[in-house]
This record gives structure tokens, sequence and C-alpha cells, in this order.
């Protein structure tokens, strides 16, 4: 499958900074493209120039807003961030739409952190956009959510991730949900751990991308997951993610091909690396709430046997009994059995329906707030309303001593 990436906020853009290095390393490593264009789309300068691998040239990062916002963010004010986006709209699709492999795209994802003002403002109203100019593919949002220190800091961060999430849902046809909380203290510093979290939310696309553009006959699956497939299975709420179980050393391949016991434990390593998949989905939600469902199993190809294919077909029925479930293998990848899986058209979704509900409280409270605010400033302007302004002294006096008289001709010499 072949994805057009762009990423908008702080967020966004390094994330999808982290896709071009994945389809650099498809490149230098398979000999494929799984992207037809990365853009990065921004009201902050800054962040635009921290990136690494999307092209630095204007029409692949895209400063939007500004007159509003100088190049200096809009401060978490997702509604300001939606107004430039919608301003200036044609910035981005004038851009794509130069890609000279625009016609090759099999979809488009969009990606922002629903928490930010760039971001959460600008993905709903460019998707809006790209949706009414090309019907004709399907247009994804990934989504990510804020740290739980976030949330409890800031009651802008709840309003924000709320809006953000209905905003999504409403013109996306799928939308990828990536909780930060998920995997925070995975590394030890600030920086370090959001670099961490930016490669581990591409990561489960790398083989998923690659087995349908795979050109090498040796290295095709017998049951390829291609974009149709994915068009297939892709709706709705969305969860994916990826697990990885070492393959024995290859000095004992002339015993583990013939040993039985050796061949029921690959099908074990793939049964593993399936549940820990599921472990570490994207998003915390139950497998059994979704509706559509696949996954890739990638091993040596000596390791994909029938008896692995079936093992893991029964598994993924067991997790998720009442989705459509699509399947494919790939025999590129050597020294491990990696298995990609996502969970789709979720039924429930408890995060959100929070997000929704404790969004309603703040903005009751910020409006009870604001007139507790008003009420005290008013009472503090007729507290002082007798005692004069040396502000409309100054202009009074000043408007007098220039004022000329009435019957002089204001044009005269």
């Amino acid at each position: 499958m072949k994805l057009l990436v762009i990423g908008f906020g702080q967020c966004g853009c390094h994330i999808a900074d982290e896709f071009a290095r994945m389809n650099k390393r498809a490149r230098s490593r398979r000999g494929l493209e799984v992207l037809t264009g990365i853009y990065a789309v921004n009201t902050d300068l800054a962040d635009l120039s921290s990136l690494s691998s999307i092209k630095s040239d204007y029409r692949h990062r895209i400063l939007i807003g500004g007159r509003k916002a100088a190049g200096h963010g809009v401060g978490k004010m997702n509604e300001l961030g939606a107004e430039i986006a919608r301003e200036d709209a044609d910035k981005v699709i004038d851009a794509i739409r130069g890609t000279p492999r625009f016609y090759e795209s099999d979809a488009f994802l969009l990606i922002a952190g629903a928490a930010g003002g760039t971001g959460s403002g600008a993905l709903p109203v460019i998707s809006q956009v790209i949706r009414e100019r090309h019907l004709d593919r399907p247009l994804y949002n990934l989504v990510v959510l804020p740290f739980e220190h976030e949330e409890h800091t800031e009651e802008r961060t709840i309003y924000n991730t709320a809006t953000c999430l209905k905003s999504c849902s409403t013109v996306a046809d799928a939308v990828f949900l990536v909780d930060n909380q998920r995997y925070i203290g995975k590394s030890k510093s600030s920086r370090s751990n959001l670099d961490w979290i930016n490669e581990l939310t591409v990561e489960p696309f790398y083989n998923i991308l690659c087995a349908g553009e795979e050109k090498k006959a040796r290295y095709v699956g017998t049951k390829v997951l291609d974009a149709g497939d994915l068009k297939q299975t892709l709706s709705g709420w969305t969860v994916i993610s990826h697990g990885r179980m070492k393959l024995p050393s290859p000095k004992l391949a002339f015993w583990r091909a013939s040993s039985f016991r050796e061949k029921n434990a690959t099908a074990n390593r793939g049964i593993e690396a399936l549940d820990k998949a599921i472990s570490e989905l994207s998003f915390e939600c139950n497998p059994a709430d979704a509706s559509r469902a696949a996954y890739l199993v990638a091993a040596p190809t000596k390791e994909i046997s029938m008896s692995l294919i079936k093992e893991m077909g029964e598994h993924m029925k067991s997790i998720a009994p009442d989705a459509i479930i699509r399947d494919g293998d790939y025999p590129r990848v050597g020294g491990y059995v990696d298995v990609s899986v996502i969970l789709s058209e979720l039924r429930n979704v408890e995060k959100v329906k929070r997000y929704y509900a404790e969004a309603a409280s703040v903005t009751s409270r910020s409006e009870r707030r604001q007139q507790q605010v008003d009420s005290q400033l008013e009472e503090i302007a007729d507290a002082g309303k007798d005692i004069p302004s040396l502000t409309e002294m100054t202009s009074q006096n000043y408007s007098e001593e220039n004022e000329l008289p009435s019957d002089e001709d204001p044009l005269s010499t």
C-alpha cells in the first residue's frame, strides 16, 4: 500500500518525519517505495526547522498562519488552528498535487496530536478539504492522545482532544488511535522517550505497507495482504501494533529442519508474537469489540508453514470472534517472527467517551469561571468609578491645547 503522509503541528510533523525515515529504510533495504509524498504543516517555524528527514523546501515543510501566528504557533487554541488551516488550505493542496507520484497514492494518512493547537485544529479541516476534492481514495487520520499528566495540569488538553476526535471521526474513513500513555517509561529522558514513542508509532506500518508493494517473487507471500485488503479492513476507530519473537540461531538450522519439536516451537513463537502485538496495541481496547481485523506474519520462508498459518488464524479468531479477518504472510524477515495486527471498526471505545464527557464538563466549568471573573472585574471597576483616569485627563488636555478657534480656517497658513 502506498500512502501520502501529512503531519500537522509539532507532534504530527515529527511522526511524519519518522515515516520519512521508514520510507528511506524500505528503499535502501528492500528497494521499495511505500510513501508517495511526506509533508509537514505547522504554524511554528522552529518546529519545522527541527525536522531531519522530510525535504526542507517550502513545498514539503509548509508554514501556515503567517499573519496570525507569525511563525510562533497558536498557543494550544485549536479553534485558531482550524481557522488558519481553512484559510491556508490551498497551500497544502497545491503542495500535494505537485507530488510527481501523487496519483500512485492508494490513500491519505494525516497525522496530529489531539491536545495541541495547530495539529488538533488543522487535522480535521484539511481532512475535510482533501475528502471533498479526492473522493476516489480513502483518507485516514492518525491521532495521538496526550499523556495523563497533560490532562491533569491543563483543562484545555481535554477540550482539544475531544473536539479533535469528534471532528476527525466525522470525516476520516478510519482513525488510528495512539495513546502516549501506553508507551511512557520505556525510555529515561523526555526527549528520547518522545523519539522512541514516535518510532513505536510508525514501526507497525513497515511490513504492512511493504508486503503489498513487494516486487521480488521470492519475497511475495502465498497470501498477500495488499492495499485492497487494507481498504476493506480500515474503518472507524482503529488500533495497530506489532509483536516480534526471536528465532533460534541459524547454527541450529540442520537440527531444526528435522525436528518436529522445533517446528512446533516456531508455531508457538508465532502465537507469542501475536499475543505480544495484542498486549501492546497503540490504544487500550477490548479486541472482541473489533468488527474488522487484519494481521500479517513476516518470517523466513522456511518458518512460514501451513501449521503456523492455521494456528495463528484460529488464535486470531478467538481474540476477535466477531471480526471479519484478513491475513497474509510475508517471507522477507530473517531471524525472528514478526506479526503486525490491525483491529478496526471498534464498537466500544471507553476512553474516547470519557474525553467527550469530561470536555462537556470542562466547557461548563469554564463558562462559570469566566462569569465569576467578569463579575469580579465589574466590582473592581465600580469601586473606582469616582477616581479620575490619568489617560483620560491627559487626552482631554491635549485636545484642548491643540483645538483651533472656530472662526479660523484649518487650511490657512
